[in-house]
């Protein structure tokens, strides 16, 4: 049997770029409940913000000439908590303000209360000079009317949305969730909860892709349908892809995408559309593939299809699933953060694949590894906080900086 030509990860994001059109369907969803969702439309202010000078301290609201000429000493004025309009400020005076409330007209700068002395005869006593204009907020100084305030495609946060509704926005246009369907494969599956440990049948695994794929897409924004099992028969893979693509976006796997004879995913999705990338040169998660499933001339379903162990289904979702299906939603930042950090261990181990190992951050600023970087052991991903992107052919030495990326970069 030929062996597959291995293609780069970067050559795989590009191809999987290309293919991940953006849904064109959107919804409108109240603020309160639009967090990690992507914008659908630019958000642009009908405001000023803030809509009105506004004091930055409590403490008094003054004209920063009028200190000078008093010699500190000031009439006590008016009281203006926010929420209330003032008055204009009367020559001579400082009044009393709150955090938030409108500066008055006449006043230039306000003095915060631990720099002022009430004085037994209601007079103000300004103890340190004050610089013109300090402590007040003024009118559009964030936000101006007409501004684009947040872009379309952008991915929306808890301070996101709290912006949103300053503006008085109380609901925001989306794209809408893709419906992805996850299915795992393989005879040997076995669901939490049908038998107990002690009972495991010879050979039998419990299966724990399905669980941390689900949670994953659910993080990006996803509506999941558990699509269960499929037995090692290729007709059976083949329905069970036919029937779920008239309702999904997105059909997601674990395992069967090898070549061994008990395998069917590969000839089922070629016989049902075709396959456009299979086999990466990545390590783990080297049995990676995408391609999509007709339903006419015109219209088609995607398909990805992730090696079957753990470690690796999940490295290949970060790197590779995580971008897809965040540009499906029409994100403009679809690649996880990277940052340089310094390896405080060695690697010796030089692959002709690119490395993807399991690291953990550490109380000096480096990074450590995990002892056992075998794709099938998931404590390592427990244990560790991200990857570190070791490029091929190369070894890693104590003191070295190297790339690292955390699991759950970009994930809500």
């Amino acid at each position: 049997m030929n062996k597959p030509n291995l293609l780069t990860l970067d050559d795989a994001l590009e191809q999987l770029t290309v293919h991940a059109q953006p849904l064109l369907d959107t919804e409108i969803v109240s603020t309160f409940d639009a967090d990690a969702r992507i914008l659908a439309d630019d958000v642009v202010s009908e405001l000023d913000l803030p809509a009105f000078d506004n004091s930055a301290m409590d403490g008094y609201a003054l004209s920063f000439y009028d200190v000078k000429a008093a010699d500190g000493v000031l009439q006590a004025g008016q009281r203006i908590a926010a929420g209330h309009f003032p008055k204009a400020l009367q020559p001579g005076q400082a009044d009393r303000i709150f955090t938030g409330a409108p500066v008055p007209e006449g006043a230039d700068t306000v003095v915060m209360q631990e720099d002022c002395e009430l004085l037994a005869d209601g007079r103000v006593k300004i103890l340190s000079q004050p610089v013109k204009g300090q402590c007040i907020r003024l009118r559009g100084e964030d936000i101006s009317c007409g501004q684009k305030v947040l872009l379309r495609g952008h991915r929306l946060t808890p301070a996101s949305l709290g912006l949103a509704a300053s503006l008085g926005l109380a609901s925001l246009c989306v794209a809408r969730r893709p419906r992805v369907a996850v299915f795992s494969t393989g005879d040997e599956l076995i669901m939490p909860g049908t038998v107990n440990p002690a009972d495991l049948p010879p050979g039998a695994i419990f299966n724990s892709n399905r669980f941390f794929l689900k949670a994953l897409l659910e993080r990006l924004g996803c509506v999941v349908t558990d699509a269960g099992i499929l037995p090692d028969k290729l007709e059976s893979t083949r329905h069970a892809f036919a029937l779920a693509a008239g309702s999904h976006d997105l059909l997601l796997t674990s395992g069967g995408v090898s070549v061994g004879e008990e395998d069917h995913v590969k000839p089922a999705i070629q016989s049902l559309g075709e396959l456009e990338l299979w086999a990466l040169a990545i390590k783990p998660g080297k049995p990676f593939a995408y391609g999509r499933i007709r339903q006419n001339p015109v219209q088609s379903v995607h398909f990805i299809g992730l090696p079957g162990n753990p470690v690796s289904s999940l490295v290949t979702f970060i790197l590779l699933v995580r971008p897809f299906v965040l540009r499906l939603q029409g994100a403009t930042q679809t690649e996880p953060e990277s940052y340089a950090m310094r390896a405080d261990f060695a690697w010796s181990k030089a692959d002709k694949r690119r490395e993807f190992l399991r690291v953990k951050r550490n109380t000096a600023g480096g990074l450590d590894l995990f002892n056992n970087q075998s794709s099938g052991v998931l404590t390592s991903a427990v244990w560790g906080d991200g990857l570190l992107d070791n490029p091929s052919g190369q070894i890693v030495k104590p003191g070295d900086m190297v790339r690292y990326i955390p699991f759950l970069s970009g994930f809500s």
